[in-house]
């Protein structure tokens, strides 16, 4: 079985984004490790756990109950609770990769860590499994290959969709200001920027419902060689079970 690695910021990652996947992949018999920036345990965005704050918009942006479930378990794991740091983790040693994402403000520091990205670039030159979903496709986008050039250079992906970030922006904005937007410019816009054509981002179809263990159909994901790719908490069943598919 595999040792699959999920790194997390100190705060405001997605719940469904990593509890789904971690669940999968412990059902499916692997091992998970979390690493933090000082091996703290993570807390979630608890917007996305309670929906507090989201107004009448809460039951279609919180997490669903099968995201809560799936985190509530994880937090009260072993691996979870005892994560390592980021300076510890060993490439070398680890099997498999999962970039969850979030958008709030506590996101910053894990999107944008040095180490992290050069963590991804080593992974993908060893072609070890990778997959990253939402705001953490950004983690991939930044990392670099020897060449400069980004590991999702000549790779197909997807992400969180312009679309999507600009409505969840638009429909809060009054009362929670820039809370779904990480970055002034749009996770697809920067995702596009490191790829060799803009073709290579594939947004998929229009997003209307989560999916399910028993709805994976509903997900979208993509796949390119050893890197998998989806765009929000709505895929994470069917992205954990094609992550899953792929360490076969």
């Amino acid at each position: 079985m595999a040792l699959v690695l999920i790194p997390l910021p100190h705060r405001d990652f997605d719940p469904t984004e990593a509890g789904v996947p971690w669940r999968v992949l412990c059902e499916g018999g692997h091992r998970v490790v979390f690493a933090t920036p000082d091996a703290a345990p993570a807390s979630a965005d608890p917007r996305m756990v309670t929906g507090e704050g989201l107004g009448i918009f809460a039951p279609f942006m919180k997490a669903d109950r099968n995201g809560r479930l799936a985190y509530d378990e994880m937090v009260r794991s072993e691996e979870f609770l005892h994560p390592i740091t980021y300076r510890d983790i060993r490439p070398d040693a680890v099997d498999a990769l999962i970039l969850p994402g979030g958008h709030a403000p506590g996101m910053r520091p894990y999107l944008e860590s040095a180490q992290l990205q050069a963590v991804v670039a080593e992974l993908f030159e060893r072609s070890r499994p990778v997959g990253a979903i939402c705001h953490g496709v950004l983690i991939a986008a930044r990392a670099r290959r020897t060449d400069g050039k980004s590991v999702l250079y000549g790779r197909k992906t997807t992400a969180l969709p312009k679309t999507m970030e600009l409505v969840g922006w638009l429909l809060t904005c009054v009362y929670l200001g820039r809370y779904f937007r990480t970055y002034p410019l749009t996770v697809e816009d920067e995702v596009r920027t490191a790829l060799a054509a803009s073709t290579d981002f594939i947004r998929g179809p229009m997003m209307i419902r989560r999916d399910s263990p028993a709805h994976l159909q509903i997900g979208f994901t993509v796949r390119d060689r050893n890197y998998l790719s989806a765009r929000w908490p709505g895929d994470a069943h069917l992205f954990a079970h094609d992550f899953a598919t792929m360490l076969q």
